[in-house]
């Protein structure tokens, strides 16, 4: 239906017509797609089966019910799942020439339904098992931007320096103990040198310290408050990272904009090449310690530097130094 009938009407400029066609994720929600009577079955179908609101049942469709919703000249023909409640946008069209038009929503109906072919518009394995992919993935950005909005209001508790504390949550029973998060702020001030040096200690149940789950929070927690990964040391359950002074509250600002946009923080990966002393490279390797670069970068040297762009400020300072 995407991608045969709905091929305009589009409210985006780049309208995505299906799963993994045109760059759309396939886990992205197809019930979120800009169109006007995707949305409008979004409106009249929500958890409350008594708030349906639709136009009536679809008359020349006998072999099940098909339930009719209207956008404009638009029309959709909604099928409910009795097993499972869900609700199935399976036809839609414009209505066309007072209805006399061949490729008039009603009359399409009432040929495939006439064919048999209306049959093959009810959801397919396929189908089924796409919504289970787009569930569990809206799930998961649920819990991840839940566990953004608490490491945004410890990042704001320790913003002049301290400890504060928090439950991570687990992503599908509330009442179920997952793991708890500890962040610390240490502001560092030597002479010609000043740093702000953040500590995360996180304890998972037992059930889920070597799981996907566990990594994944874990992880979750670190990107929110320091994007590139490879900038944490790790020691057990504490990870540690290092700053330039006031990258801190600038961290929370970025976290603040993108969690009131509903959106989930992403690693940014070290994409240069640095200078850094020889013997601290093989420990750190092989422990998972960062390292300070000449240029004052702190990161974990574990990519071949070889297919990396050089760092333009490490390397003038190299060539900068005695021979």
């Amino acid at each position: 239906m995407l991608q045969d009938d709905l091929r305009d009407g589009w409210k985006s400029h780049h309208p995505q017509p299906g799963p993994g066609v045109g760059g759309l994720d396939p886990l992205s929600p197809l019930s979120e797609l800009p169109h006007p009577i995707i949305q409008k079955a979004r409106e009249c179908f929500g958890d409350d089966p008594q708030q349906d609101n639709f136009v009536g049942p679809v008359k020349s469709c006998t072999r099940f019910t098909l339930l009719e919703i209207k956008s404009g000249q638009w029309r959709g023909g909604i099928w409910i799942d009795s097993g499972t409640g869900t609700c199935w946008l399976v036809s839609a069209g414009l209505a066309k020439g007072g209805h006399e038009d061949r490729d008039d929503f009603y009359e399409r109906v009432k040929r495939a339904d006439k064919s048999g072919e209306i049959d093959k518009w009810l959801p397919t394995d396929d189908d089924r098992r796409q919504l289970k992919r787009e569930t569990a993935a809206k799930l998961l950005t649920d819990w991840e931007l839940d566990i953004q909005r608490l490491v945004l209001e410890a990042l704001r508790t320790v913003a002049d320096g301290g400890t504060a504390a928090f439950m991570l949550p687990h992503p599908k029973d509330p009442a179920k103990r997952f793991g708890t998060c500890e962040v610390t702020l240490e502001r560092v001030r030597e002479p010609g040198f000043e740093r702000e040096e953040t500590v995360v200690e996180i304890e998972l149940e037992n059930e889920f310290r070597t799981s996907h789950l566990g990594w994944q929070a874990t992880m979750h927690v670190l990107i929110s408050i320091s994007p590139p990964e490879t900038g944490w040391d790790r020691f057990g359950d504490t990870h540690s990272t290092i700053d330039e002074m006031g990258s801190h509250a600038l961290r929370i600002d970025q976290l603040q904009k993108i969690t009131d946009d509903g959106l989930v923080a992403q690693s940014s990966s070290n994409d240069k090449a640095h200078y850094t002393h020889r013997r601290n490279l093989a420990q750190s390797s092989v422990m998972g310690r960062s390292v300070r670069s000449m240029c004052g970068v702190y990161f974990v040297p574990y990519r071949d530097h070889e297919s990396l762009p050089k760092c333009s400020v490490c390397e003038e300072r190299y060539h900068g130094l005695p021979r």
